[in-house]
């Protein structure tokens, strides 16, 4: 069996065994945990999907022409949201195992009640299925427009697809901030973040910035894209080293402001994050998101090194999906859950993600051959 047939059995391997894993969370380990492993899992496939199609409106919005030769792989992979808007829907059928707002005694919690208005089951579904169609119709105008493109070679596409991106920030704006206030923060309601949105941005442009980077490097491994070179590289490594502080920026900045205020209805939720088994997740989480990037990535030539920025982006997406499970699983207030449940759902969205992601390696030319400016992209320099 040849090198890329036994890397796809491998893949069909553990996502039939992570299926049949979380199958039977359900029945054997609860419905709290299986739904907790859902929304982790969906939460790691919408965040790469969609940092991949911010990264797409994003270049865009500013014109940008080094990035046109490497355009198509963010393109590719936004079709991760097409896994995650079905995803998505069936998570509204665990509102009551995992979400307290969701319950009938919620009505006699003073602070519930209050916020009833904004998390009530049918708004939190409606707002839900909005974001999916919101999403997937940006998906269709940026991604599908770019792919007929290297066919009919439609030059007004670019101009439609410029008018359009500033609308889809904004867009991405309102829905990722959404995700991390409905999805994430109301597990536990009665707290709240005025700049959790951000950090949760910040988590998904590094994860669809590390995904676009991987895909790339395997592409070039492959010897599919020849005629892109270090500048290009060096580009994705500089943009990671960017939002590698951002993101410890925002992060810190919300635990400080909590830590000088010392509220009770705030310091809670760090609580049960940062004590007991949570506290060495929290050190790996600062070791692995910042501290190794941060450094290896400081110096100029590991940015477009092809073999650092391959280990650099794995090592992100990993610090990533850790970070998501730091934000879901304190909420079930079991301790650091991690067994068969866990691997379960971890190797299905892992194993299922990269399926879906070597199949849409093959949508569309490995460049944009139609847009006009991939001339001036492949002579781009630094």
């Amino acid at each position: 069996m040849s090198g890329p047939k036994r890397a796809t059995a491998l893949l069909w391997a553990m996502t039939l065994l992570g299926a049949a894993g979380a199958a039977a969370t359900f029945p054997l380990a609860g419905r709290e945990r299986f739904w907790a492993n859902w929304l982790f899992a969906l939460l790691i496939v919408t965040t790469a999907g969609l940092g991949c199609l911010f990264l797409v409106a994003l270049e865009r919005v500013v014109g940008a022409v080094w990035s046109v030769p490497v355009r198509r792989v963010p393109e590719r992979l936004a079709s991760l949201l097409l896994l995650a808007a079905p995803a998505a829907a069936i998570l509204l059928l665990g509102l009551p195992a995992l979400y307290p707002w969701s319950r009938p005694e919620a009505a006699t919690n003073r602070i519930l009640a209050g916020k009833a208005v904004w998390l009530n089951a049918p708004f939190f579904s409606a707002r839900t299925l909005a974001i999916a169609a919101l999403w997937l119709l940006a998906y269709w105008i940026l991604v599908k427009g770019s792919v007929k493109q290297d066919t009919n070679n439609d030059l007004e596409f670019t101009l439609r697809a410029r008018r359009f991106a500033p609308a889809f920030l904004f867009i991405f704006a309102i829905t990722v901030t959404l995700v991390a206030f409905d999805w994430i923060s109301s597990l536990e309601p009665e707290w709240y973040s005025d700049i959790f949105g951000v950090y949760l941005f910040a988590g998904t442009f590094m994860a669809g910035l590390a995904a676009s980077a991987l895909g790339v490097v395997w592409l070039k491994e492959n010897g599919r894209l020849p005629d892109v070179r270090p500048d290009h590289l060096y580009n994705f490594g500089g943009l990671l080293f960017a939002f590698t502080v951002f993101w410890s920026y925002i992060g810190f900045a919300q635990y400080l402001l909590m830590w000088y205020a010392d509220m009770p209805e705030e310091i809670t939720w760090y609580k049960a994050r940062i004590e007991g088994q949570w506290l060495p997740v929290i050190l790996l989480l600062a070791l692995l998101h910042f501290v190794i990037p941060f450094f290896v990535l400081a110096a100029r030539r590991a940015k477009s090194d092809l073999k650092v920025l391959k280990r650099i982006a794995i090592l992100i997406l990993f610090a990533h999906a850790l970070d998501l499970y730091w934000l879901v699983f304190p909420a079930l207030r079991k301790g650091v859950l991690f067994s068969w449940p866990e691997a379960s759902f971890l190797l299905l969205a892992i194993g299922g993600g990269l399926l879906w992601a070597r199949r849409s390696m093959a949508m569309g030319q490995d460049m944009p051959v139609g847009d006009p400016l991939l001339k001036a992209g492949l002579e781009f320099r630094l």
